[in-house]
């Protein structure tokens, strides 16, 4: 990986990954050949904070249908970062 900008792709915040702020976990998209370590070196200078734990998975895409053709959206690899006691990322 070049950067940890090209790791770190976005900071996802859906009502479900809210739910776990409080529990100290959050929802990352990641590129999709970025391994745990790379991911927790990212996090960790990108947003200033220690991390406990990084569980990945990949979201396969759907089979979508628009008129008469066939296509499919795309995959992406999600992580779920859990930081460490009375660490934040603050994000606005």
């Amino acid at each position: 990986m070049n950067s940890n900008y090209d790791v770190i792709k976005a900071l996802i915040r859906t009502e479900k990954s809210t739910i776990a702020e409080p529990l100290g976990k959050y929802l990352f998209l990641v590129n999709k050949s970025a391994n745990k370590t790379e991911i927790k070196k990212a996090v960790e200078t990108i947003y200033k904070v220690k991390v406990k734990a990084v569980n990945t998975y990949i979201n396969l895409g759907k089979m979508k249908r628009v008129r008469y053709q066939v296509g499919k959206t795309v995959d992406s690899k999600r992580a779920i970062v859990t930081l460490k006691e009375g660490q934040k990322i603050d994000a606005a």
